[in-house]
């Protein structure tokens, strides 16, 4: 097949060598980038009369039929070509004769495959960004339904304080929002196009950067050609971000993970999104939520091994630097694949809201509500801790909670309890009362969702 280099060469490549030196398996995918760019190349090169017109004319015009038959599977890439550049141009000089010999002109396949990574990192950045909003929406969805959906708060695992449905999720609301906006800043900082660097000193062919630019999309041309064809810095922010995303997917998943077991009952996957288990008939596994859990590892390890293929290398190009692409593909096509998979399962999910509240209720959560309840009649708060955690010991003891004693039973830990304790430790009021801004009280979570719905339609 052919190749794009070879005139000092005497010898053919070792099969060995070759096979280890392509990359067409899996830089395939950048077919329809490395065609639009060599489109966009073309143009400018005929326009600045670099090559004839009719050249660049015919050139254009056979890179979209070639694109067109790669996309209806008229055209297979198969393996035997270095890669994706190397087929596009044996295809296109096979199609036009030596027109086609003509494209490659005032560019390097630095240049080139840098070009091509940054519009289909570009490309999924919005797609992935698209599916976290998708994500968000669902989660909003849940939270205005439960805004007065009781339930237990957790530190430590252990129930603290309550809270609700609303105000629980609204947590992770507020981690995907911060990676829509890492997503947007990953774009920004990415939009600058690369092509025109040349191997890493630019070229002497008057090019038109600007013009190539603007029509592929970028805010302008890179302002230095070494930096250009050796940076990565865009894949490593963006599998960064990947990272992050998946470490507030891998936290959501594992609280499903808990909510969903015997001991807690809180929610009920989909049979859709469940599995069973082939000696155990009585099973229904949480398997999106464990596999999104183990596969952040994964995401983890594709962001560790770009960043150990860059650590140690010189300006400009290297062949290391091929080694960004299958750690790359990799961990765009795990989180999108989760986020979107994430999104399904949570919609499909039903909350048992009667097990929230009862285990809300049953777990001391409105402890210190009780002692700010004696703050309130002038005990000061640490004897007022002290007292209340005598009542958990005696409720412990007993088997009950806190409102289920008797007036008779709570004066006997202070005489300063009355009657209006139990409205004061109810559910109800100890989670109403909390209205500061980004408390769980119902007033405060409307202002928050209404603030959510804002920035959702404004994304």
């Amino acid at each position: 097949m052919a190749q794009l280099w070879g005139g000092r060469f005497t010898k053919q490549t070792d099969e060995a060598v070759k096979a280890f030196n392509d990359s067409i398996g899996f830089d395939k995918r950048l077919y329809r980038e490395d065609i639009t760019g060599s489109i966009a190349h073309a143009r400018m090169l005929g326009k600045q009369g670099v090559i004839p017109q009719e050249d660049a004319d015919a050139i254009i015009k056979e890179l979209g039929k070639i694109l067109e038959d790669v996309e209806k599977g008229a055209l297979v890439i198969g393996p035997g070509y270095e890669d994706i550049h190397s087929f596009v141009e044996a295809v296109l000089t096979e199609r036009i004769g030596d027109a086609g010999k003509r494209l490659h002109t005032g560019r390097s396949r630095n240049d080139q495959v840098a070009l091509d990574m940054k519009l289909y990192t570009r490309r999924k950045t919005q797609e992935i960004s698209a599916d976290l909003r998708e994500l968000l929406q669902v989660i909003l969805s849940v939270m205005e339904k439960n805004t007065h959906t009781y339930m237990p708060g957790f530190t430590h695992l252990q129930k603290a304080q309550p809270t609700t449905l609303a105000h629980y999720i609204g947590a992770y609301f507020e981690m995907f929002l911060r990676d829509c906006s890492r997503m947007k800043d990953c774009a920004g900082r990415m939009n600058t196009c690369p092509l025109g660097s040349g191997a890493l000193a630019g070229t002497t062919y008057p090019l038109d950067r600007e013009m190539v630019a603007k029509e592929l999309g970028f805010d302008g041309p890179t302002r230095n050609s070494m930096d250009s064809v050796s940076d990565r810095d865009y894949l490593l922010e963006l599998l960064s971000a990947l990272s992050i995303t998946m470490m507030h997917l891998s936290r959501f998943s594992e609280e499903l993970i808990l909510w969903n077991s015997n001991e807690y009952r809180f929610v009920e996957m989909d049979d859709a999104y469940s599995t069973g288990s082939s000696i155990m008939p009585q099973k229904k596994n949480p398997d999106i939520c464990e596999l999104v859990r183990g596969k952040t590892g994964r995401v983890y390890g594709d962001l560790v091994s770009l960043l150990t293929v860059m650590k140690g290398l010189p300006l400009a190009y290297n062949k290391d630097m091929q080694e960004d692409k299958e750690p790359a593909f990799d961990a765009i096509d795990t989180a999108q694949s989760c986020i979107r998979l994430f999104t399904g399962m949570l919609a499909s999910l039903r909350f048992r809201t009667d097990v929230m509240r009862l285990s809300a209720m049953r777990g001391f959560t409105n402890a210190t509500d009780a002692a700010d309840y004696l703050v309130g009649k002038g005990v000061p708060f640490r004897d007022a801790h002290g007292l209340i955690g005598r009542l958990v010991l005696y409720c412990i003891d007993k088997g009950c909670a806190i409102d289920e004693l008797t007036l008779e039973e709570l004066q006997q830990i202070s005489p300063v309890f009355e009657e209006d304790v139990f409205d004061a430790i109810s559910l109800e009021t100890c989670v109403e009362k909390r209205l500061t801004i980004g408390a769980p009280g119902s007033a405060a979570m409307e202002k928050v969702i209404d603030t959510y719905r804002e920035l959702l339609n404004n994304m």
